[in-house]
């Protein structure tokens, strides 16, 4: 789901940075920033959570630890963009909910029936 989550962050930054246009912006809204510069923030942080995805397939406990700390990232910039493009910044909030939880369950194996 990481994985996922920073190819859906980079291809949100990628949008944002080519055609920042293309969104339609809120007037007198709280959280008012240039879409190019988000789209770099995606971007990047689309990147370092999708090498953080990776490194979770070594099973060590610190990138569990920074996958906690980048999903949280990602939230945050998710909820700044929800003005922008509401359905994908929910979608990707959702999925950083569900990663975070993910990492913080260990998980359980059921013990094995020896024959």
């Amino acid at each position: 789901m990481m994985i996922f989550g920073g190819v859906m962050a980079i291809l949100q930054g990628i949008s944002a940075i080519a055609e920042d246009d293309l969104f339609v912006t809120t007037n007198n809204y709280v959280f008012e920033f240039d879409l190019t510069s988000w789209g770099w923030i995606h971007l990047v942080l689309g990147i370092v959570v999708l090498l953080a995805g990776l490194a979770l397939f070594t099973g060590a406990l610190w990138a569990r630890a920074v996958g906690v700390v980048l999903a949280g990232l990602s939230l945050i910039a998710n909820f700044m963009w929800v003005p922008y493009n509401p359905f994908w910044a929910l979608v990707l909030i959702a999925l950083d909910i569900f990663v975070i939880y993910a990492l913080c369950n260990p998980a359980r194996r059921a013990a094995s029936v020896g024959s």
